[in-house]
């Protein structure tokens, strides 16, 4: 084991226990960390405890391992930890002004205002258009065969269909494909800017360019707001640019703009990479894809609202491949005054790590945590319900994602159709590869045999 660091120590007279963890330098850690952040974490708990303190990118953070330290976290009602603070570092200044970028009373104020673009009336309204786009990007995919080295790289598909989906439907705008590519061109760069290692902006490299992707993206919202404003739709653009909060207090363009391209880049990236993930999963596991597909055909083509919600073998494979693959890999607060987590000391200032992704893997809530079993989500087994921070890919407490709901109806409209009109498959011993650098995204696109039926 390399030497040990140590966080601050407590008060003299105080009952907490130190935190200490591995002090091996950044770089070395960050590359420990991205190969396999399960294996990691579950190492340096049996070292250090559940609470320790690692180097990352130049600073001390505190990861608080285990469910109730997450629960305490992220479900803080005392304005004791920030969001912003903590993901401000991280992000840089391409999702400036979003809502994970804001705390405690505005925070609340702004997504009081969102929630009207994202409750069950305007995702029901949402329906329509989402069904026309997914059957159109359905129908337009084409076959291909691994063997005859024509496969259908199911990802790069997936990645248009899903930013139709945030242009016509967040924004009520079909764009020429050109232009369509460059918005979802940008929307990758802000995104893997976030989590590039060099951070200050070298021409070329992956913090400069997004920086650019965030003018690109800043101009094209802007050009758009007046006529949402003027001639409003059902889309989320002009939601968001009509509504009000009890006071009758609107958002600014500027509001609309940092919401827009926080909005944009977490509903392409996130959902992409779940449903390449499902896809992936229901390859390597043909008896879920024929059950799955077994429901669908039971099911109309055009489904609603609550028969969305009624397809149990879908959300129990979305359940389990975010469980295993986890959009959002880890939830970083920052201590705004001395605190202590589930016994330990916790400086003010602290960046403190809540590690979702191992969270999801911990053997005393999940059986046999490392393999696929969507059946463990069953009323039956009910392993998420162990503890109400068990299964959280959406996070938790105030900053929960405001978005889930429309990501789970959009994921399961786009597998209920592929699954009525498609089967597909990979090799057996083909295990996809992860790019992790932000949100896990396949390495070769995913390569698959897809065939009509």
């Amino acid at each position: 084991m390399p030497r040990t660091q140590f966080a601050a120590a407590p008060p003299t007279g105080s009952e907490l226990s130190r935190v200490s963890g591995p002090a091996t330098n950044s770089l070395a850690q960050l590359i420990r960390q991205r190969r396999d952040p399960v294996a990691a974490a579950r190492a340096d708990e049996a070292a250090y405890g559940p609470v320790y303190a690692l180097n990352m990118f130049g600073d001390q953070w505190i990861i608080a391992g285990g469910l109730d330290a997450a629960q305490q976290i992220l479900m803080s009602k005392d304005g004791v930890f920030a969001s912003g603070a903590a993901w401000r570092p991280l992000n840089g200044p391409f999702f400036d002004g979003g809502l994970l970028m804001r705390d405690f009373e505005e925070h609340r104020a702004h997504r009081s205002i969102m929630q009207q673009a994202f409750g069950r009336t305007a995702l029901t309204s949402y329906l329509t258009s989402l069904h026309t786009i997914v059957e159109r990007h359905i129908g337009e995919l084409p076959e291909g065969d691994l063997a005859q080295r024509n496969p259908v790289l199911m990802h790069r598909h997936l990645e248009r269909l899903t930013m139709d989906v945030a242009l016509e439907v967040f924004m009520g705008a079909r764009l020429p494909r050109e232009q369509a590519a460059q918005i979802s061109k940008a929307i990758v760069a802000a995104l893997q800017a976030a989590g590039a290692m060099v951070r200050l902006a070298v021409p070329g490299n992956r913090w400069w360019q997004g920086l650019r992707a965030r003018r690109t993206l800043e101009a094209f919202l802007t050009e758009r707001i007046p006529a949402a404003r003027q001639q409003p739709g059902a889309d989320l653009l002009s939601t968001l640019c009509h509504a009000t909060d009890e006071d009758g207090a609107q958002f600014t363009d500027r509001d609309v703009v940092n919401h827009m391209i926080f909005l944009l880049v977490a509903a392409h990236d996130t959902t992409t990479g779940t449903l390449t993930n499902m896809v992936y999963n229901m390859a390597k596991y043909p008896d879920w894809q024929k059950r799955a597909r077994a429901r669908s055909l039971e099911m109309p083509l055009e489904l609603g609202y609550d028969e969305l919600a009624e397809h149990t073998e879908l959300d129990w494979v979305l359940k389990e491949t975010t469980r295993l693959c986890t959009p959002i890999q880890i939830e970083p607060r920052v201590a705004v005054q001395d605190t202590e987590v589930c016994g330990y000391y916790i400086p003010k200032g602290s960046m403190v790590v809540v590690p979702t992704l191992a969270n999801h893997q911990r053997p005393e809530i999940w059986s046999h945590p490392e393999e696929f079993d969507p059946e463990r989500f069953s009323d039956e087994r009910a392993e998420h319900k162990q503890h109400r921070m068990a299964w959280a890919p959406f996070g938790g407490g105030p900053h929960k994602c405001i978005g889930q709901y429309f990501a789970g109806m959009e994921i399961k409209m786009v597998l209920h159709q592929l699954l009525r009109g498609f089967e597909w498959e990979v090799p057996q011993d083909y295990i996809m590869p992860l790019d992790m650098n932000a949100t896990p995204m396949p390495k070769d696109a995913l390569p698959v045999t897809l065939r009509r039926r």
